[in-house]
């Protein structure tokens, strides 16, 4: 099932395989924007677009890798297959190390065409879901205060709330207020709930001393 919204970008400096691989792919329920020209893609693209990029590997100017890379190095990188119209092994090899979906062989054969932009698109969906989850966990994470913030890295660590008064120099009533309010922010339940999104976000325990048992 193609994702909602779901766009190839197709990047080709030959107007007949443009062409070509717009009818088949448009033919199969796909949005597609086609390009005659590395920079002209480069000028227009449109990163906030779910998809992936089919791109010939040698065209004037740009050529396919350092065109990948230059997705690669945008805020939304977006997932690659490659087209070339010859049998290149080395090339292939630093494509597909650098994060290409695949690496296909002129003509184009329908048949792998059509698998490959299927996992690029899946690709970009779960890499999208996952910048959306993140940011939703940022924005959570920025309505704590300071000091929920150290309970927070406390509690991951395994630590009981006399635990982690002891830490803090306070008392456990006190923790016990943070602790809540920092999980009720965070929208979770359970310590099990709340360590999951710390390793989600980067978020480290707090290592030393565990204080009274």
């Amino acid at each position: 099932m193609i994702p909602e919204n779901s766009t190839v970008f197709l990047v080709d400096d030959d107007p007949a395989v443009l062409k070509a691989l717009r009818r088949l792919l448009t033919a199969k329920g796909y949005d597609v924007r086609t390009f005659c020209s590395p920079q002209l893609f480069v000028d227009q693209h449109d990163a906030s677009v779910a998809g992936c990029a089919v791109l010939d590997i040698a065209m004037p100017g740009l050529n396919g890798l350092q065109l990948q890379s230059v997705l690669a190095a945008g805020a939304v990188p977006r997932p690659v297959i490659f087209l070339t119209g010859r049998g290149d092994v080395p090339t292939s090899v630093t494509a597909m190390k650098a994060g290409a979906v695949d690496f296909l062989s002129k003509p184009i054969n329908a048949r792998e065409l059509m698998p490959a932009v299927e996992r690029a698109i899946e690709q970009d969906a779960r890499a999208r879901l996952l910048r959306q989850e993140l940011a939703e966990i940022d924005a959570k994470l920025s309505g704590l205060t300071p000091r929920e913030h150290q309970v927070l890295r406390h509690v991951i660590s395994g630590r009981l709330n006399k635990q982690v008064a002891f830490e803090l120099g306070t008392v456990e009533k006190t923790i016990k207020v943070h602790r809540g309010r920092m999980m009720r922010k965070l929208g979770v339940g359970t310590v099990a709930e709340l360590v999951r999104l710390a390793e989600k976000a980067g978020i480290t325990p707090i290592s030393g001393s565990n204080g009274p048992r």
